[in-house]
């Protein structure tokens, strides 16, 4: 580029700070590598022949080109560019997502973030594939010695009711009790474990048992089965901020340990754009 610019081989070598002859005889090694004349030479004048013509074109392209990918690959590693596959349950949605996309996006315009609503146990699958980046979701799952993770949302809970149940219009928390014997929605063990294990404890402590009329696999259907009137449900507070029609909520009376919702990642270094995102991340954290 600099002689087929300059057309000028000692105001060439001089720009590029080198002696004329190694630059002279690089040329000459490029053009027999090519097998064609990228110059026409003279005593008086350097001209470009149709080959260095169509070859300086391609080469300022592919120079452009290297410039911008140096250019991002330095904003990725600065955390100011770079795409984040994330992972989270439905939960997150009515708690901390949306501050955490929304103060992480205000500061990283130019990171993509491509979400995807999952279940725990398929999140923790996707991590150890290394086909998500960060996943919200609710321990415990497998392949946790792999991973490392920050609570982001720490949740109490509160009783779901159908908005014509006998108790919706009762000031203050509603005690487990009252309920024995009612139907219950709930999602299913093996999806959260320690949200379902935590509802049976306290029925338990409450001296009944529930009765479990409905199961389904995302928070938001079981507030949309308790609002069709098929049962109460034990859920974090959260929920409430879905605003379904047809359901109210009340406070828990029996004393109840929280449901944790982490930030989780593969255990390992994080690029720029990831290491920021977790920094937003502790500043949401309970």
């Amino acid at each position: 580029m600099a002689v087929a610019e300059r057309l000028h081989f000692g105001q060439a070598a001089q720009a590029l700070h080198i002696s004329q002859p190694p630059l002279s005889r690089a040329i000459r090694a490029l053009e027999d590598d090519l097998g064609v004349s990228l110059f026409a030479r003279t005593r008086r004048r350097v001209e470009l022949t149709a080959a260095g013509t169509r070859l300086l074109e391609d080469t300022r392209r592919l120079v452009s080109q290297l410039e911008r990918t140096v250019q991002e690959v330095r904003a990725m590693a600065s955390g100011e560019r770079g795409r984040l596959r994330i992972g989270f349950v439905s939960l997150a949605d009515y708690g901390v997502l949306p501050d955490l996309l929304r103060s992480y996006k205000a500061a990283h315009p130019q990171v993509q973030l491509a979400l995807r609503e999952m279940l725990s146990p398929e999140q923790a699958l996707a991590l150890a594939a290394g086909e998500l980046d960060f996943g919200l979701l609710l321990p415990p799952v497998s392949g946790t010695a792999r991973l490392e993770h920050i609570v982001v949302q720490r949740e109490r809970f509160v009783i779901a009711l159908p908005s014509k149940h006998r108790l919706a219009a009762k000031k203050g928390k509603v005690s487990l009790r009252e309920l024995a014997g009612e139907p219950f929605v709930t999602i299913p063990r093996e999806i959260a474990p320690r949200l379902y294990d935590i509802g049976t404890q306290l029925a338990a402590q409450a001296g009944i048992s529930l009765n479990v009329a409905q199961e389904a696999i995302q928070m938001q259907t079981v507030v949309s089965l308790v609002s069709s009137g098929l049962g109460a449900a034990i859920v974090p507070a959260s929920l409430a901020n879905l605003g379904r029609r047809g359901v109210v909520y009340r406070g828990l009376a029996e004393r109840h340990p929280r449901l944790d919702l982490w930030l989780a990642w593969p255990r390992g270094a994080l690029g720029g754009a990831a290491r920021d995102f977790v920094t937003f991340a502790r500043r949401l954290a309970p």
